[in-house]
Parts: C-alpha cells; structure tokens; sequence
C-alpha cells in the first residue's frame, strides 16, 4: 500500500463520526490475528511511552460483549492468557500440568502473555481449564 493510499484511507476515517470510528477500530480489531495485535500493543507501547499494562487495565474496565451464538457451537477451543495476575507461580503450575512443558518452559511461556498457551481444545476441557486458571487469578479468553 502507497504512503497515498494510506492518506486517503485516514481521511475517510477521519471524516466519520467518532461513534462510528470506535465501531470501525471494535471491528477491525476483534477480526485481527494474535501477532497482529500482539505487534500492535508493542507498536503503541513505544509510541506513547506505556506499557501493555495500560492497555490491560483499560480493557478489563470495559464490559465485554455478550458471545457471538455460532461461537457457542464451537468444538474446540484455543487458550488465550490475556494477563497472568498475582499468583504468577500457581498459574505457572497450572499451565506446566496442562500443557505438558516442563517448568522452565511453561514459566517462559507465562511470562509472554497475552499469548496463546493450548489450541484446539475440546469445549469441556477448555472450559475446566479456564476456570482452574481464573480461579489461580488469571484472565483468559477462549477463541
């Protein structure tokens, strides 16, 4: 995309209302990939000098959305860690038992939250599961 194209695409965005600009970014986001967002939060991390944690607090204080009905259907599940919370070394455990790492990895891999920690779940589990780690203290988000 040309530095011309991309002028022209904020000025249409600019000229919508601010109600249906925070659509449009609600929009764009919740059909963006993982990494996309993960390089967003560090994109704007270092643009405006926070730290994800902002960006964390901001969205734990917004009430979530009610789920989409197809997504209640859905067969499996994957596990997303949105934030570890206090009890990084109950989580830690958690996820070690879960996922079949080993300790070292599995604290690894806490530590990179938000990040995905098990795909394709079976609804079941993946529910049993969120439950254990919220219940640890974490935030999780099945996908």
């Amino acid at each position: 995309m040309t530095e011309g194209q991309v002028k022209q695409i904020v000025k249409e965005i600019e000229a919508l209302t601010e109600d249906q600009r925070t659509e449009f970014f609600i929009e764009l986001i919740s059909n963006s990939s993982v990494s996309f967002l993960s390089n967003l939060t560090k994109k704007l991390e270092e643009k405006f000098g926070v730290s994800g944690a902002v960006f964390t607090g901001a969205a734990s204080t917004v009430q979530q959305a009610p789920a989409k009905p197809q997504e209640e259907e859905r067969a499996t599940y994957d596990i997303f860690l949105k934030d570890i919370g206090a009890k990084k070394v109950e989580v830690i455990k958690i996820v070690k038992n879960i996922t079949g790492l080993g300790l070292i990895d599995a604290k690894n891999l806490v530590e990179k939250a938000p990040t995905t920690i098990k795909t394709t779940v079976p609804k079941e589990d993946a529910l049993k599961i969120k439950k254990e780690l919220e219940t640890a203290g974490a935030t999780i988000e099945l996908k």
